[in-house]
């Protein structure tokens, strides 16, 4: 089935005043990600390497995540689920000013979430809304640690 809505995956955009490798590298560090990501602030190290945790701000919940990273095509993958089974749900894209004309140091981000069988109408939603705030977030954060750069 096709369904051109938001019912299985949604996508925000935002147009950074940072070049695409900044950007790039902000998506990928799981600390700066516990500043802006509301499904899992604080993040902090697990005893597994590669993955890290942090609490929901909706309700406390800890979750657990691991990034992948594809630093040629500027593409973020964020495994989410439990310490045993991290799926890739969420994905972030940095798209360079020269794909589409923006200034040098220019760049867009965008955050794509795929929905899970077992998430209800309400939990979409609030993923999607989620997602709205915090591109503002981190555009915001991104922006002001290239300026003290």
């Amino acid at each position: 089935m096709i369904n051109p809505s938001s019912q299985y995956a949604h996508s925000v955009t935002g147009l950074f005043d940072v070049p695409a490798e900044t950007a790039f590298a902000f998506m990928a560090d799981p600390i700066a990600l516990g500043q802006w990501s509301l499904g899992c602030m604080n993040t902090q190290p697990t005893k597994t390497a590669s993955i890290h945790s942090g609490h929901s701000l909706f309700d406390g919940a800890q979750g657990f995540f691991e990034i992948d990273t594809d630093p040629e095509r500027l593409i973020v993958d964020y495994r989410l689920g439990s310490p045993e089974r991290l799926v890739p749900r969420v994905s972030a894209r940095v798209v360079p000013a020269d794909i589409c004309g923006l200034g040098k140091e220019q760049c867009y981000v965008t955050l794509t979430a795929w929905r899970a069988t077992d998430m209800d109408d309400v939990r979409w939603h609030r993923l999607c809304v989620t997602h709205e705030a915090e591109i503002y977030l981190i555009k915001s954060q991104c922006e002001a640690s290239y300026r003290w750069t």
